[in-house]
């Protein structure tokens, strides 16, 4: 299974090789504002399709992470460990692959606001 999903303007898109295990709903401050539907993996099984220059980053907090979105249509495609150890932890959001490409995909709700752990 390989899962493929782009913003609505086509400027950014992703490939994630192999199938998830899971789609993790976060509620943490920025996710819940993004509904966002994430898909976990290391660079390489995650790969962006993207000229940097079309990408927007926005890193809050401990700079651990940062979320992308185009700059063109502004939907948020991904985010990306910070660390300088590679190869970094990404995840996609899913929203943006067709929704029959999700089905028989688990989705699991994460508490990222308080607990941080999955509330399944």
């Amino acid at each position: 299974m390989t899962l493929t999903g782009r913003c609505h303007c086509g400027k950014v898109s992703f490939t994630y090789h192999g199938a998830p295990e899971k789609l993790v709903a976060c509620n943490c401050s920025i996710c819940r504002r993004l509904a966002a539907l994430w898909a976990h993996g290391p660079e390489g099984v995650v790969e962006i399709q993207a000229d940097a220059a079309n990408l927007h980053g926005y890193a809050w907090g401990d700079k651990g992470l940062a979320f992308y979105a185009c700059k063109q249509c502004n939907c948020t495609t991904h985010w990306k460990g910070l660390g300088s150890d590679g190869p970094q932890n990404m995840a996609v959001n899913c929203r943006l692959c067709e929704p029959a490409a999700l089905s028989g995909l688990r989705i699991r709700q994460f508490d990222g606001a308080d607990s941080w752990k999955f509330l399944d």
